[in-house]
């Protein structure tokens, strides 16, 4: 992946001026459209085969993630082998995508998930405000990749961004780019203080054309998080870019997706918009705590045709 934009959008940041001609030049989003579109897609039904396949592929995209200030060693640990073993009755169950935890926590998750397929992912960049300085936010970086992280998830300045400094925050992914070396970008936009889905749009292109391999909606711990309506409008915008650079960008919704229901939803989302090469935990994922409990309760009943006690699943 670049750490600069790509050469077929190379002169869109060669300047302030320039980028913000290209941002504002993005076309307006239509914001009911985008809306209809999204709740018309949400009722769409699949088969039981087709569910059971859903399940297993979207519990493959969890990021099973804590981020408490009470994290313990003991409790990444137990998340670690719940990711590598989600049910650990039945080894079909797939592994989930990653752990997401604090930069201090990753050393304890990748013993927990050594020798399986699950990532370890670092928050950083003062998250979850990302109100700190530049050198700061880039030790917190190198720090987690250190320790290990195999993926890290920043925060853009959304002052900055809001304030129309387009180019601050360019600058800003690109040098997390940096430091992140061989670990993969997922870039936070926080989009419930966006404001508008014309500023989703635009800060979807802004992280895409810094180098992101990930755009995210959200931190998880505003008001609204995401939502089948940003999640589109982020699909929208991977695919066009893709169509423009060659260039393929995962999507992340994060914070507020429950239910297997929910997830689902997000997979017509992805199948409908970007197209089935999104379909993978590579390029797609759910950032969760609490998804993967519902995920594994609805594979049992589709197993077993009825629903376990409340004691089936450990408690996260």
């Amino acid at each position: 992946m670049p750490t600069t934009a790509p050469h077929a959008l190379a002169d869109v940041t060669a300047s302030d001026s320039t980028l913000r001609r290209f941002l504002h030049g993005l076309p307006g989003v239509d914001a009911v459209g985008l809306e209809a579109r999204a709740a018309s897609l949400g009722t769409r039904s699949i088969k039981t085969t087709a569910k059971a396949y859903a399940i297993d592929l979207a519990i493959s995209m969890v990021d099973l993630t804590t981020l408490e200030g009470a994290d313990t060693p003991g409790k990444v640990r137990a998340l670690g082998a719940k990711a590598v073993h989600p049910d650990p009755t039945d080894r079909t169950t797939p592994a989930t995508a990653a752990v997401c935890v604090y930069p201090d926590m990753v050393a304890t998750a990748k013993e927990a998930v050594a020798g399986s397929s699950v990532k370890v992912a670092s928050v950083a960049t003062a998250f979850p405000a990302g109100r700190a300085a530049l050198d700061v936010k880039l030790a917190d970086v190198r720090d987690a990749v250190s320790a290990g992280a195999d993926e890290i998830d920043m925060v853009i300045d959304r002052g900055a961004f809001l304030a129309g400094k387009y180019l601050k925050v360019y600058d800003e992914i690109t040098a997390v780019k940096e430091a992140s070396g061989a670990a993969r970008l997922k870039v936070i936009f926080e989009t419930g203080e966006l404001s508008t889905y014309d500023n989703i749009r635009r800060a979807s292109w802004l992280g895409m054309l810094a180098g992101a391999d990930f755009i995210k909606t959200s931190t998880g711990k505003v008001a609204v998080n995401a939502t089948p309506a940003n999640t589109l409008l982020m699909l929208e915008a991977v695919r066009d870019f893709r169509a423009q650079t060659g260039v393929q960008v995962g999507v992340k919704p994060a914070g507020g997706i429950r239910s297997s229901k929910d997830a689902i939803k997000f997979l017509v989302l992805v199948n409908e918009t970007a197209g089935a090469d999104w379909l993978d935990n590579h390029w797609f994922r759910f950032g969760a705590s609490s998804l993967l409990n519902d995920l594994l309760m609805q594979r049992q009943k589709l197993a077993t045709g009825r629903y376990s006690g409340p004691d089936y699943v450990t408690v996260d």
